[in-house]
Formats: structure tokens, C-alpha cells, sequence
């Protein structure tokens, strides 16, 4: 038997409207003209530039034609309207865009995969052998490896281009492309890429046959730093094995990255500057954060024609219907901005006050422990909308550069009671591992005896925690001769 039943649920859900305002609070400076462009395109009721023709009011709505300063020359509506169908904006064809059609220079630079095809094509081959070549080109991922086994590149070959070769054929073509620059291009594996690289170097140098030697061999022990194995096998020398190291250290474990590197340099660019003003801190937006948009004049007045009409045609309805939705959607794009700049200043002001003794100073041992909520709070937000904050912004200050996220740390207890920042507790542990003995480095354990003396309360779990997180290997692995 069937039941009927009756629940009350309370469900809280983001208008579209929410998650486009999140979405363009999240996103840094150097991506923010990217997204006006966009919107520019899209909506032609909003363009760039001072609002000096028309007073717009705080409500939301269009409905309204008084919400604009009339024109005295009324605009002729039905020039808009064509049949059933509208033109796009800024579409092809639509207008006269004769400039769009104009050639532009492009800027043109060399991949990895546009090199190793222009030495493909001196080599003497037979057809299949050139789509074999091809087909293994393709396969080489960015970093310059094939990662792909040759079995299934046999197969690839098979079901896609009816191509029938065997493992051998490809090992073949292989190794004539691994001869190509950049040296450990095509290589397998890590320990293949390195002996690729060592083969090109002067054979006549004995400690050239002795780093082969040791990859070929005794790879797992070099990878593990157990040197002292490798030279009780060899019965070499200390200053020979010191040789030999050097000479792997220098070689590249991702020969893809030598070639196809884009010329453009990338800049951080900042959304904040902060500056020191006689001992004032002064905190202003980038520029960039606030662009001048208005609504387009052309698109009011098409509202405000409409208002004067009678209404009746039907073409006419849905033209004015698309027109206040475009109306809508820029005004609301335009008050988005502005929010925008206003939780950034907030958010930024906030951590200011928080940090205020670094950012006079720059002393990164003044940086006092600081976590999301305990912004959130002085602000009066969500803790999710300073993490968008954090997470994608800088401000320039005159000590340098910082990500947002750089002010946040957890704390440590130190004996005296007080909390000092994960981060100071981090800058102490690089400075004694840059200043351990190379051949006897410190292990996690002793360096967790070295913070307690000093007097921070930290357990060798957390030590370990920070270390990773500062990318610095165990101490095994920190070994040098």
C-alpha cells in the first residue's frame, strides 16, 4: 500500500547572477580585461568608457524609460527590426566590418614537435618507415619522453593507418629519431634520456665512460644517493666519483623544455599596491581593477522610442524584449565591477590591519599567525569569498611582489606562550638545511631537536610537513660529496 507523505526542506541555492559575481571575483587582474572583452562582444548595451550622458539610478530594473535622460531626436526603431530575423553583433558579415577582414600579423615561434619534423625530413626513408617516424613523433608528450610502450604504438599503427610493422622496425626508426637535437629527445625512460645525453659528450674523457657506466649500472644507487656503494663497486676515487656527479647533475631531465619556449616573458602583474607614506600605509587598486564602462546611449534610446510607440507589432515586442534584457545584463555587469573592487579593498584592508607590522617593515618575523576565518571576521564574509580573494591576487609593496596567500599561516606555540607563524618556523628550517654539512645532512629528527632548544614547541611529524611543503628532500637524498 502506497503511502503519501509531506516534507518541509529548506535548500539554499546561487542565483545565476551569485555565481557569475563569484566567478568574476576570483579571477586576477591580468585576466579581468580578458573577461570585459568578452562581455563587451557579447552584449552590445554595454560599452567602454565615462558615463557623462546618462544618470543611472541604484535599482535594477529598465522597466522604466525615465531611467534615461530622453534624446531630442527620437531614433527610428524599425531600422533595427528585419523580418524574423536578427543580425548578430559584431558577427561576420553583419554590417560593415570591412576592417575585420584586414591580414593581421601573427607571431610565429618553433615547437618541440615543428623541430623534430624539420630533421625527420632528411632522413632517407621508405614510406612505411616515414609514417612509422611520424607516428612516434606524435607520440613524444611535451616534456620530451615517449611514455606510450611500443607494443601499442605497433597497434596504433595497425587499427588506425592499416600500417603493419613490429616492435623491432620501431626500435629502429626510434633511435634514429633520438639522435635529434635536442640530445634525449625520445628517450623511454629517465636512465635512457640520461645515457642518450652522456653518448653525445666526448667519449675520450674517461670519466664520460664512467658517468655512462654508473647510469647503466648502478642507476637505482645514484637515484638514492648511495654513493658510497657505487664507489666500493667501481674502486674509484672520491675526487673521480665528484667528477662523474657533476657531470650527471648537469644534464637535463627534460630535454622537451629546450625547445618551443615562448619568447613572451610573463610578468605578475598586481591587483593592490601598497605604499609607505611617511609611516602611512596607503592601499589603492590596481587601475586595471577598475575600468570605465557605461551603457551603450544608442540601446536606451531604443527603450525610450519603444515607450513612446504603440506597442502593437509583434516583430517589435521581441526586438525591445532583447533590447532590456541587454539593458539588464549590462547594468548588472557594470554593478558586478564594482563589487568587485569593493570586497577586494575590504579583504585587502583587513589583511593590512592584521599584518600591519610586516608591511611597515618588511620583516617577514613580524608576520603574525593568520588563517582565513580570522578575516572573515573582521570583514563580516563568507570565509569562501576571501579564500577567492586569496588564492588568485598579489599586492606590490616595496619590499616586492606577494600572493595574498603568503600572509596566511597556521601557528606555532613557542615556550614563552606566544604563537608565531608557521612561515617564520619554515624560514628557520631552509636556513638549517642551506647550512647543514653536505656530507652528513640533518635528519628530521635532529632537526626537530634543534627547533625545541630554540623554543619552538614543533613534533618531527610537522617537521617533516614543512619540509615538504618547502620541496626540500630527506636527508638521504640532500647527501653531497
Amino acid at each position: 500500500m502506497q503511502k503519501l507523505s509531506l516534507s518541509q526542506s529548506l535548500q539554499q541555492k546561487l542565483s545565476p547572477q551569485q555565481i557569475q559575481f563569484i566567478k568574476l571575483l576570483q579571477i586576477p587582474t591580468a585576466e579581468l580585461d580578458t573577461r570585459i572583452e568578452e562581455e563587451l562582444e557579447i552584449n552590445p548595451a554595454l560599452e567602454e568608457g565615462m558615463d557623462e550622458e546618462y544618470d543611472q539610478k541604484d535599482d535594477d530594473s529598465y522597466d522604466d524609460a525615465d531611467d534615461y535622460k530622453e534624446r531630442d531626436d527620437d531614433l527610428d526603431i524599425d531600422s533595427y527590426i528585419k523580418d524574423e530575423d536578427y543580425a548578430g553583433y559584431k558577427m561576420q558579415g553583419d554590417g560593415n566590418y570591412a576592417e575585420d577582414d584586414r591580414d593581421m600579423p601573427l607571431a610565429t615561434s618553433s615547437s618541440l614537435t615543428d623541430s623534430l619534423l624539420q630533421q625527420f625530413g632528411y632522413l632517407n626513408l621508405t614510406e612505411q618507415q616515414r609514417i612509422v617516424g611520424l607516428q612516434l613523433i606524435g607520440s613524444i608528450e611535451a616534456d620530451g619522453y615517449i611514455r606510450r610502450s611500443l607494443q601499442a604504438i605497433v597497434n596504433d599503427l595497425a587499427f588506425a593507418q592499416n600500417v603493419f610493422t613490429d616492435i623491432d622496425e620501431i626500435e629502429r626508426i626510434l633511435h634514429k629519431i633520438q639522435s635529434f637535437d635536442p640530445p634525449g629527445i625520445g628517450a623511454r625512460t629517465l636512465q635512457e634520456c640520461l645515457i642518450l645525453q652522456l653518448q653525445r659528450k666526448d667519449q675520450s674523457d674517461p670519466c664520460i665512460g664512467l658517468a655512462i657506466r654508473i647510469i647503466d649500472e648502478f642507476f637505482d644507487e645514484f637515484s638514492k644517493k648511495h654513493y658510497d656503494k657505487i664507489q666500493r663497486r667501481l674502486n674509484i676515487s672520491d675526487d673521480a666519483l665528484k667528477r662523474v656527479i657533476d657531470i650527471i647533475i648537469k644534464l637535463n631531465p627534460k630535454p622537451g623544455s629546450v625547445e618551443g619556449e615562448s619568447g613572451t616573458a610573463q610578468y605578475l602583474v598586481p591587483d593592490f599596491i601598497l605604499t609607505n607614506n611617511g609611516g602611512k600605509l596607503e592601499l589603492t587598486l590596481n587601475s586595471k581593477n577598475a575600468p570605465e564602462l557605461r551603457i551603450s546611449r544608442s540601446f536606451a534610446d531604443m527603450l525610450d522610442t519603444y515607450d513612446k510607440s504603440k506597442k502593437q507589432n509583434k516583430n517589435l515586442k521581441e526586438t525591445v524584449s532583447f533590447v532590456k534584457q541587454k539593458l539588464d545584463a549590462a547594468k548588472w555587469f557594470i554593478d558586478a565591477i564594482k563589487q568587485r573592487q569593493q570586497t577586494l579593498l575590504r579583504t585587502m584592508n583587513a589583511i593590512v590591519r592584521f599584518q600591519y607590522d610586516f608591511f611597515l617593515t618588511g620583516d617577514e618575523s613580524r608576520l603574525r599567525p593568520m588563517i582565513l576565518k580570522d578575516i572573515a571576521t573582521l570583514i563580516d564574509m563568507d570565509v569562501s569569498t576571501v579564500s577567492r580573494v586569496a588564492n588568485s591576487k598579489a599586492v606590490q609593496t616595496e619590499f616586492g611582489i606577494y600572493p595574498l596567500k603568503y600572509f596566511f599561516s597556521e601557528g606555532i606555540s613557542t615556550d614563552t606562550g606566544e604563537d608565531v607563524s608557521s612561515r617564520e618556523v619554515k624560514n628557520i628550517l631552509k636556513d638549517l638545511i642551506d647550512a647543514e654539512p653536505k656530507l652528513h645532512p640533518l635528519s628530521d629528527d635532529k632537526l626537530e631537536k634543534i627547533l625545541n632548544d630554540r623554543g619552538y614547541n614543533i613534533a618531527r611529524r610537522t617537521v617533516a610537513k614543512y619540509r615538504e611543503q618547502l620541496n626540500i628532500p630527506v636527508a638521504r637524498l640532500r647527501k653531497q660529496l
